[in-house]
């Protein structure tokens, strides 16, 4: 591989990072990781965040690549889903000291409502202290009753977040030089401590966050999307991967979520539910497959809707889907 020229990288390879990054992220290939928090809250709200560390402890034994919770500044009942409560940063450090092994994802981090410099300050300790399992999903936000109460202006979220991008990106460097409209200037005269475990944060971008795909594919490290029809899907991944070749060495992972309610039965066929399917896991292990064919390389599986015990769903999963797709994972026996 390192025989190869730049234009051939860029059809072949991932940029390496950091541990999760590469470890979730292989070309051509399809991982799966879990959304938090861990549990059916269908009904309301609010989750109870019950039996939350015990479930994360399953996940990394059973082989899932990656664990996914959310920035939820505001419960906003318009939206129905306060998330998984607590604050993703602490959370994530709590989670840190409990695994060794799964990588910590951000899907994502509303830029605009933090200052970029707490952002990274707090995502690059993470790292460090986790040994480089850090996957940061960044997004401009979509709840814009968040905006007022904060004093944010909802129509800038589009600039606020290209100079947070920017600067959590300059943060990286030894004394960074750098000046902003909304988030103050860095004369090269102070640092901002930690740094990334590896020489950058990957920051992975969350639908189009008020910017172009252009822009998009050549300032990010990779894409999280919605879950679309799988010929819309096909064409924007398309889209996206063009785009990265035109203005980048290394290609760059498309992600997306899907809700899931796992039934018993294996042949089970598929009913529509919000975001996903209730299905069995025949047809799951069809649909991810073509997932992986059109170019996906990791699904975050939701499970508020899934009407079935988590421990056994989770171990259903490990036993019947993930070694479809994962090596060296470690199944459930049932």
């Amino acid at each position: 591989m390192n025989n190869l020229t730049p234009e051939e990288k860029s059809m072949k390879d991932f940029e390496p990072i950091n541990k999760a990054y590469n470890s979730v992220f292989q070309p051509d290939e399809l991982s799966i990781g879990i959304s938090m928090p861990i549990e059916n809250y269908d009904q309301g709200l609010m989750p109870t965040m019950e039996h939350h560390l015990e479930r994360v402890e399953l996940l990394e034994e059973l082989g899932f690549k990656a664990l996914w919770i959310r920035d939820v500044p505001f419960n906003v009942p318009s939206f129905g889903d306060s998330g998984q409560i607590y604050d993703p940063f602490t959370y994530l450090g709590f989670l840190a000291a409990k695994t060794k092994k799964i990588a910590l994802g951000v899907s994502s981090i509303a830029l605009p409502l933090h200052h970029p410099v707490h952002v990274v300050k707090s995502a690059a300790t993470i790292d460090q202290l986790s040994g480089g399992r850090l996957l940061l999903g960044v997004a401009s936000g979509d709840r814009s009753e968040e905006y007022p109460a904060m004093g944010i202006e909802y129509e800038n979220r589009g600039e606020l977040f290209r100079e947070a991008f920017g600067y959590i990106r300059k943060s990286q460097q030894s004394y960074p030089k750098l000046e902003t409209k909304n988030f103050g200037v860095l004369k090269g005269d102070i640092d901002i401590l930690p740094k990334a475990k590896s020489h950058k944060i990957p920051l992975l971008m969350t639908g189009y966050s008020q910017q172009s795909l252009e822009w998009n594919a050549k300032n990010a490290n990779g894409w999280m999307y919605y879950p679309r029809d799988p010929r819309q899907q096909k064409y924007r991944i398309e889209e996206w991967r063009a785009l990265v070749a035109e203005t980048c060495i290394f290609d760059k992972p498309f992600m997306q979520p899907m809700y899931v309610d796992l039934q018993e039965d294996d042949d089970f066929r598929p009913e529509p539910i919000h975001l996903g399917f209730r299905t069995g896991a025949n047809y799951l292990n069809t649909y991810l497959h073509h997932l992986k064919t059109i170019g996906v390389n990791h699904v975050s599986i939701n499970l508020r809707f899934n009407s079935n015990d988590i421990e056994r769903t989770l171990e259903r999963l490990a036993e019947k889907v993930l070694p479809e797709f994962q090596k060296n994972k470690k199944s459930a026996k049932i």
